[in-house]
């Protein structure tokens, strides 16, 4: 049986300034800052690679040859690698999707380029294919925090199946509650929709926008760990949990 990864480009958003990680990585982008003396995008690349994924399309900008330089082709990762590249400026995450529609057949995983979610995503692609025979145009990801007082969070329909909207960082919501991840499945259709040449945010324009509309976003939940590495504290944290893995697992071995 074919694995549905195999067949869906992988879209990873990998063009932002990372100006918060500035202090700690501030000759690299965000999407390179160093785990361990590897890149954390080969990360995220391999733990999709060991899901099934074979096509990654890296949409980048800032310092967008040191991403091309340091991962090619993609054949020593034993994946293919292409470029979405924002030459003039950044567009935002619907613009630079946008920019990527000419990678995209019938539908795409998206993911942000600075989060690492422990979860198999072919749920994510299987959840996606069962909604679009009841309309939906696209799929997130939620990650359940004890604390969501650092994070916007998302609001559920009253059965937990679809994104009703989308809330802003609440310092003082330090309750439980559900998070945008950063992983997406798109249709095509979706992406065309999305207006070129634009700076457009995914999760504050297009979503909500969609959603207001009535369209449907169906949410796919998850209880695995959700990490971000946007600041100098959540990439020490991260840094320091990619290194108790790989302690666990050489004992392990």
């Amino acid at each position: 049986m074919t694995n549905p990864l195999s067949n869906i480009p992988v879209l990873i958003l990998a063009g932002g300034l990372g100006t918060r990680l500035r202090s700690v990585v501030a000759d690299k982008p965000k999407a390179l800052a160093p785990i361990m003396g590897k890149p954390f995008l080969e990360i995220q690349i391999e733990l999709l690679k060991d899901q099934g994924a074979t096509h990654f399309v890296l949409c980048v900008g800032y310092l967008s040859e040191q991403i091309s330089e340091t991962f090619g082709d993609g054949s020593k990762f034993g994946v293919r690698i292409d470029y979405s590249e924002e030459r003039d400026q950044l567009r935002g995450t619907a613009g630079a999707i946008k920019l990527a529609q000419p990678f995209i057949k019938d539908r795409a995983l998206v993911l942000n380029g600075d989060t690492y979610l422990d979860f198999d995503h072919n749920e994510l692609v299987a959840r996606h294919l069962a909604e679009i025979k009841f309309g939906a145009k696209a799929t997130c990801t939620l990650a359940r925090l004890e604390n969501a007082s650092r994070f916007g969070t998302v609001i559920l329909d009253e059965h937990d199946h679809y994104v009703a909207g989308f809330l802003e960082k609440n310092i003082n919501n330090h309750g439980p509650a559900w998070l945008n991840a950063g992983a997406y499945m798109l249709e095509r259709n979706f992406v065309e929709a999305i207006a070129p040449d634009k700076i457009v945010s995914l999760e504050r324009e297009i979503f909500p926008n969609l959603i207001a509309k009535g369209g449907k976003i169906a949410a796919t939940l998850s209880s695995r760990p959700f990490y971000d590495i946007g600041t100098p504290e959540d990439y020490k944290g991260f840094s320091d949990l990619y290194q108790r893995w790989n302690h666990d697992r050489h004992r392990a071995a």
